[in-house]
């Protein structure tokens, strides 16, 4: 008989995120259960007892999503369920907390794919300001810039030291270097962006962490993005629609939510349709999110 395939969704929240939970069905698992409230002491445990009642062939109808809401906790617990398997049960195990893991891969691959169009150039070398960059987001679109090279910093509206404490945090867990900076007031904001090449911004739907004026004043911009889609924009004059789109000062290019939603939207449906039936299993977390993304991207040239 045909083994239906199962994925079993673990997160350390009070609830499975439902877009998590369609896209899942959508890619093709016939069976989707959430558990909640899912410590980190209790992954290896769980995993266990997912891979080993189905035999080692059912093992691959079956794998596991790690939801929740921290980036370094859903990095850990991937670890976790990875080293909990016993060949043959093993089983193929994708994280992306708040979707931050696959949009921060379509976030970043969009970027990349404007510099080169644009401007001929990439990620390496270059300065990544992220507005908004202590949240899940941000943290790992910085990850995914120094690891192509760039110098990345990471904006908080609140001070200085959140900043700093977010960018050592976060570079110590996936080994790479961050800082941090103030850009709470328009002082500070202007100063982060400045000299910037790139400017992310990664905040909280329906806040606008630059305007116009805030955009013009950074004299260097190759390119603008922004993740969110609830009004206002950002990032004033980048549209939700924009993907390539020349902002008023003639040079930098904006990209919008929606494009770089569809991006994401086709990782994650990509990378949890790969995992069934998988001749090997996968551990997915963001570093494959952002090689499917750069696919993904890579199409719409």
């Amino acid at each position: 008989m045909e083994r239906q395939t199962i994925l079993h969704m673990f997160t350390p929240g009070k609830q499975m995120s439902p877009f998590d939970i369609n896209m899942a069905v959508d890619a093709g698992f016939q069976v989707v259960v959430p558990y909640c409230g899912v410590g980190a002491d209790e992954i290896r445990g769980m995993t266990q007892d997912a891979i080993f009642s189905r035999g080692p062939k059912g093992v691959k109808a079956t794998g596991i999503f790690i939801g929740g809401r921290d980036v370094l906790l859903a990095a850990d617990m991937l670890e976790t369920a990875r080293k909990s398997m016993v060949p043959p049960f093993e089983v193929s195990v994708m994280a992306d907390p708040s979707g931050s893991y696959t949009t921060a891969a379509a976030l970043v691959a969009c970027v990349e794919r404007q510099l080169r169009l644009r401007h001929d150039t990439g990620l390496a070398g270059r300065r990544v300001a992220i507005l908004g960059g202590t949240g899940t987001v941000g943290r790992i679109a910085g990850v995914l810039a120094a690891a192509e090279g760039a110098t990345v910093v990471l904006g908080s509206h609140r001070d200085a030291a959140a900043a700093q404490k977010a960018a050592e945090e976060t570079g110590r867990r996936f080994d790479c270097i961050l800082s941090g900076a103030a850009a709470g007031s328009v002082a500070e904001r202007r100063a982060l962006i400045a000299d910037a090449d790139v400017v992310l911004a990664t905040a909280a739907a329906g806040v606008q962490v630059a305007d116009d004026a805030d955009r013009a004043s950074a004299t260097a911009l190759l390119v603008a993005a922004d993740v969110n889609a609830v009004p206002p924009e950002g990032i004033a004059g980048v549209g939700v629609m924009d993907d390539g789109k020349l902002l008023p000062e003639g040079r930098a290019v904006g990209i919008g939510a929606l494009a770089i939603g569809n991006v994401k939207y086709q990782t994650e449906q990509r990378l949890l349709a790969s995992m069934i039936r998988a001749e090997k299993p996968r551990y997915i977390g963001f570093r494959e999110a952002f090689a499917m993304a750069r696919e993904v991207a890579a199409e719409k040239d």
